[in-house]
């Protein structure tokens, strides 16, 4: 994991430059576009902030909500989870995910989607990770600190189903047991609940279920996203996304190192 800023490199932009409108002749470059979008999730700057070897952040954010809006995200950071995979000799989709919730605190002067987890003692909202058994982030869904684990994590199902016949089990806590197990069930896909044992004591890693701590972990890299700051879902979706991909980005090797 790298824990500073560096700009995309001649095999990296290849890597995603293919999903992005690079043909059109326009006045900015997409490159530098990226780059400062990144550079804004590792360092937590506002938009208005950004420095002036960036394009006008007017301009960079006006991409940035585009992409986040037209799944442009979604598609490089599900390439890119194939291409990791593969890499490891692996399948290109995944067969088992692993589900959990991270709660943070939202930025006080945001009062949209709201609300207090009188558990974790947390006022802002809650994230629903969908990680594969490396970790990698294929789908999130943000809501409310106060809504349930297993009814506000529904919206992942369809992402579930859409990766294909090779998914056969989900893993996840008591909490999404319920509601949330009922649906993929109808599909033929098991969930089983990951939990540590009634008598163990203290720090157990919890088979399965460890992966996908330790990708909420990996979000405390991104300062953009240790805390919410964002006015609406999609964008907190779409700096989620981002991290992934940037943690993807890392890990791409030229030919000649392969």
């Amino acid at each position: 994991m790298t824990k500073q800023f560096t700009k995309l490199t001649d095999y990296q932009w290849a890597a995603i430059s293919p999903f992005l409108p690079i043909k059109r002749k326009r006045k900015l470059d997409l490159r530098d576009v990226m780059n400062a979008i990144l550079w804004l999730l590792r360092t937590g700057c506002q938009w208005r902030n950004l420095p002036d070897e960036h394009p006008h952040w007017q301009a960079v954010y006006y991409y940035f909500d585009k992409w986040k809006t037209n799944g442009t995200f979604e598609r490089i950071n599900r390439e890119l989870n194939q291409l990791d995979r593969k890499a490891e000799n692996r399948q290109a989709y995944p067969s088992v995910f692993c589900i959990d919730s991270q709660r943070v605190k939202l930025d006080p002067m945001i009062c949209e989607y709201r609300g207090l987890d009188g558990h974790k003692k947390v006022n802002g909202r809650k994230r629903q990770l969908l990680v594969d058994t490396g970790g990698r982030l294929w789908a999130v869904h943000v809501h409310a600190a106060n809504e349930a684990d297993g009814p506000a994590s529904l919206p992942l199902v369809s992402d579930v189903l859409w990766y294909g016949e090779r998914v056969g089990i989900v893993f996840g806590d008591g909490a999404y047991g319920g509601v949330f197990a009922k649906e993929p069930a109808n599909w033929g896909i098991d969930f089983e609940r990951a939990s540590r044992p009634e008598s163990a004591q203290g720090f157990v890693p919890i088979a399965k279920r460890w992966v996908v701590e330790r990708s909420i972990a990996w979000t405390n890299f991104f300062r953009r996203i240790v805390k919410d700051y964002e006015y609406t879902l999609s964008s907190s979706v779409g700096w989620l996304l981002l991290a992934n991909i940037q943690m993807m980005l890392q890990r791409i090797k030229p030919i000649s190192q392969i």
